[in-house]
């Protein structure tokens, strides 16, 4: 294939993590970056390496993940969208490409990150759509997790709600917005931060809902986040709820 300068292009990319072992690639398991490196190589005819904006775990899912690869490849934006999504599983989907310039990077450039947790609060499963949900069939109010969203916006440590830190690790995020929104008997939280820990949303979710059972308080938030303390903090809601909304530069 004819080649030209070394060009930096961008994807937005679209998946569903159930079946992945979440988006960095590992020895022993698939994963979607491994998938859409490979399908690059292929169009391209020259091995690449794929940099991603966000590493998110086994299960969970994504509408705007951005990454970023560098070619000799002539191909317009156009010809890498059509032969990316002819070459890749049904389960991951190039909604856009964007040639940058040579200095951006999906990860270090990144300003924040938008994440969205779904709860189905119902008697009853729906079948459908039942890999983006976490199904909570027991009564939550709703308005006792939102008294506790103020505890959490602001820059703090959050190793209360990170389920693998080490005692030097650099914990302190600074969360913009946390809101809670409803349709029907679907829950949605929405969460911007700078940045997340391992696990840290599914986290704070998990804690929001023993405050929505009644089992801790809303103001309780702020004295797990003073603890630093994991085992103070509420389970780890499961990874099939959690979508990567957007990436904002």
């Amino acid at each position: 294939m004819a080649t030209t300068k070394l060009r930096n292009i961008k994807l937005t990319i679209e998946y569903d993590g159930t079946n992945y072992c979440g988006w960095q690639i590992q020895k022993n398991a698939k994963a979607v970056q491994e998938v859409i490196t490979e399908a690059i190589a292929k169009i391209t005819g020259h091995k690449i390496t794929l940099c991603g904006a966000s590493r998110t775990d086994s299960g969970v899912h994504a509408k705007g993940q951005i990454a970023n690869f560098r070619t000799h490849s002539r191909m317009t934006p156009y010809q890498f969208i059509k032969a990316l999504n002819s070459n890749l599983p049904n389960d991951i989907a190039i909604r856009a490409v964007k040639e940058v310039s040579k200095s951006f990077n999906s990860m270090y450039d990144a300003k924040s990150k938008d994440y969205r947790y779904t709860i189905l609060n119902s008697p009853i499963p729906t079948a459908l759509d039942r890999n983006f949900y976490y199904f909570v069939p027991y009564k939550i109010s709703i308005s006792r997790m939102k008294k506790a969203l103020k505890y959490l916006v602001g820059r703090h440590d959050f190793r209360a709600f990170a389920t693998r830190s080490s005692a030097k690790e650099n914990c302190i995020r600074k969360i913009y917005s946390i809101k809670i929104t409803t349709k029907n008997d679907y829950i949605y939280i929405d969460i911007k931060g700078n940045g997340f820990l391992y696990n840290m949303v599914r986290t704070i979710v998990g804690t929001l809902l023993l405050i929505a059972q009644g089992k801790i308080k809303p103001e309780d938030i702020r004295a797990i986040i003073e603890s630093r303390e994991r085992k103070k903090a509420g389970p780890t809601a499961p990874a099939k709820g959690l979508c990567l909304l957007r990436v904002n530069y």
